[in-house]
């Protein structure tokens, strides 16, 4: 299973920026779906997360400007992330809870994408 980030970029404050992460592979289902970063010299750290079921939950410095989404069908997670701030910048990884195909069975483990930069900065 792969997981590919991507949308990353350098935005001014005030900006926009969409994050998309595709998962690949045997998949046959994924579960809880999120978006972490980790800022220079910081700790890696929740920015928001999606069930299976669409129910989500946010870090309090997300919450009222970011969104998180996704496509089953595409085995797609996003995150919208509007009025981003200069303390936004980190590289953000998707991560994923995921069932694949292993032998005669069934493996569920947890996955993470590669990262992508995300630059907030006039």
């Amino acid at each position: 299973v792969q997981l590919q980030a991507s949308g990353g970029g350098l935005v001014q404050p005030g900006g926009s920026l969409r994050l998309s992460c595709v998962a690949s592979g045997r998949i046959l289902s994924i579960n809880n779906m999120g978006w972490y970063r980790q800022a220079p010299g910081r700790q890696r750290e929740l920015v928001a997360g999606i069930t299976s079921g669409y129910s989500t939950n946010y870090a309090d410095s997300a919450k009222g400007r970011f969104t998180i989404s996704r496509d089953n069908a595409k085995n797609t997670v996003y995150l919208q992330m509007d009025s981003l701030k200069p303390e936004d910048t980190a590289v953000y990884y998707c991560n994923a809870d995921i069932t694949v195909v292993s032998g005669s069975g069934r493996l569920r483990s947890d996955y993470w994408g590669q990262g992508t930069l995300v630059t907030v900065s006039s």
